[in-house]
């Protein structure tokens, strides 16, 4: 089945040209919500012309009329149908009834956001793409993840830097609705500053944090192995008010990472295969090339099964000292060293 890609969409918009048919699937929401208001702006529906629904509410009989029915003094009509992986069967096949032979000055745009249910409605897919664009919006992960806040941010008049694109990723995660308030929020902070670049203190401020509460110092200490900050880091957190688990959470991440690099490092795998199967930012390869300074994997499942016990001594409070507890953890992890 052949299909379109986002960019080739964007571009044939930003041509005036429109298909009769927009099948977006995947489970990004927020870019597929942006992409159907470029449509919008596209297409240029008034009131009499355009009809939008959640597929589960809609009454199809009446949307698929609407389709099928010519645009009242305006060159086209615009139906927005979301979740149509909701509709049952019958609506579903009159709906790819449609989709075999859609009408011209109809802009029908439906969005699919179960990607398993999808590989059972080839039908319907196979038939919008071949009378329209068929385009899917995956969940954007590292590297991707990245170039779409750099872009953002270029798209806001701001420069991003290296440290900054990595600490809003970090901060914030996939959530691109956040990102993209996290960026306005960066563009209004900056508004009466001529250097519109954006350094990772600024994005610290930004969501919150001063350059003394970096959020991920802690978990860095441990990643790149540097013992006495992360004891530091632990007694400093635990004595401003950090709850103990939040902060347990804070040396479990990275060390489930390092454990897995270091088992794809010790199976002979590629510094390019290890970051793509661990699931690593591009800034990140640094502990792919750090792999060989790792704990060995029996210190790794040491201090994995200690920091398994911790958490369940603090769900169960019966912890008398959260910080000898976590440093444990720590000293579990960097023995010998």
């Amino acid at each position: 089945m052949p299909k379109s890609t986002e960019s080739k969409i964007y571009q044939s918009l930003g041509k005036g040209t429109v298909s009769p048919v927009y099948l977006l699937t995947g489970e990004d929401l927020f870019r597929k919500q942006e992409l159907i208001k470029k449509i919008k702006e596209t297409v240029r529906p008034d009131d009499f012309n355009i009809y939008s629904s959640s597929a589960d509410k809609a009454d199809l009989g009446e949307a698929l009329a609407l389709a099928n029915t010519a645009p009242v003094f305006s060159e086209r009509r615009m139906v927005i149908l979301t979740g149509i992986e909701k509709l049952r069967k019958n609506p579903k096949e009159a709906l790819a009834a449609y989709l075999q032979n859609p009408l011209d000055t109809t802009v029908l745009v439906l969005t699919h956001d179960d990607s398993k249910k999808l590989k059972t409605e080839k039908t319907l897919t196979a038939a919008a793409a071949t009378h329209g664009e068929v385009a899917n919006f995956d969940e954007l992960k590292r590297d991707d993840l990245a170039m779409w806040v750099k872009n953002r941010l270029q798209a806001a008049g701001l420069n991003g830097q290296f440290d900054a694109v990595e600490t809003l990723c970090e901060a914030v995660g996939g959530d691109l609705n956040a990102l993209a308030q996290e960026i306005e929020k960066l563009a209004l902070y900056t508004a009466d500053r001529e250097d519109k670049s954006i350094s990772k203190e600024d994005v610290l401020a930004g969501v919150g944090f001063s350059k003394e509460e970096n959020p991920f110092a802690l978990s860095n200490a441990v990643q790149y192995l540097n013992k006495n900050r992360a004891l530091a880091l632990v007694d400093r957190l635990i004595d401003s008010g950090e709850e103990p688990l939040a902060v347990l959470g804070k040396i479990s991440y990275p060390m489930l990472k390092m454990a897995r690099i270091k088992r794809l490092s010790n199976a002979g795998m590629s510094a390019g295969d290890i970051a793509r199967a661990a699931g690593l930012m591009f800034w990140e390869s640094a502990l792919v090339n750090n792999a060989r300074n790792f704990p060995s994997e029996d210190t790794f499942l040491k201090a994995l099964d200690r920091l398994i016990e911790v958490d369940k001594s603090f769900k169960s409070s019966t912890v008398s000292d959260p910080k000898t507890a976590i440093k444990g953890v720590l000293m579990t992890l960097f023995a010998g060293r």
